[in-house]
């Protein structure tokens, strides 16, 4: 599959295949993620990956989301914290660019993922300061995201409201809104 047809079939599902994640499969996707470009080539993303084999790693994330995403991202076989550095390693200045390459990299991430067709839902609604206290993240790091990363599961068993939510068709602005002249 080349890239573009991977970038438009890049999806955020809220239900989730029972199916855990191969472990072989797992190391490609954070290769690719260590791969991403970054000011400096300084990588300041940092991955804290929570197999639901791992109970009492995942739960510590699980409890993290806000009860919406709790809903539907339980049915997740894996969560992932994103942390991204805030200072350069080489001078201890700031990075003025660790949010913009984490970004990257989780990108990066999410297309491998992809061509295992393994999806990933990004989500912001977390308690940044529950996570870095469960995790024991330093200040050095930002708490930038969790993920749920699974395969697609069957919508048909979500709630009604959920159902509605997952079969709501994509819509993307068109070129003429995102590109300026």
């Amino acid at each position: 599959m080349n890239t573009f047809d991977l970038i438009k079939q890049r999806y955020s599902p809220i239900i989730f295949s029972n199916k855990g994640i191969e472990e072989n499969l797992l190391f490609p996707l954070f290769e690719a993620a260590r791969w991403a470009p970054s000011a400096y080539n300084e990588q300041p993303w940092r991955f804290i990956y929570c197999p639901k084999t791992e109970n009492i790693k995942y739960e510590k994330l699980f409890n993290c989301l806000v009860d919406a995403n709790m809903e539907w991202a339980k049915t997740a076989p894996a969560l992932m914290l994103v942390l991204a550095r805030k200072n350069f390693s080489h001078n201890e200045k700031p990075n003025p660019f660790y949010r913009y390459d984490t970004g990257m990299a989780v990108m990066s991430f999410i297309m491998a993922a992809m061509e295992h067709k393994i999806y990933v839902h990004q989500m912001g609604g977390f308690s940044s300061e529950m996570a870095r206290d469960s995790f024991n993240i330093s200040d050095d790091y930002d708490v930038i995201s969790v993920a749920a990363i699974g395969y697609r599961g069957d919508t048909a068993v979500l709630t009604e409201e959920l159902k509605k939510r997952a079969n709501t068709p994509r819509l993307r602005k068109d070129i003429s809104q995102i590109l300026l002249t």
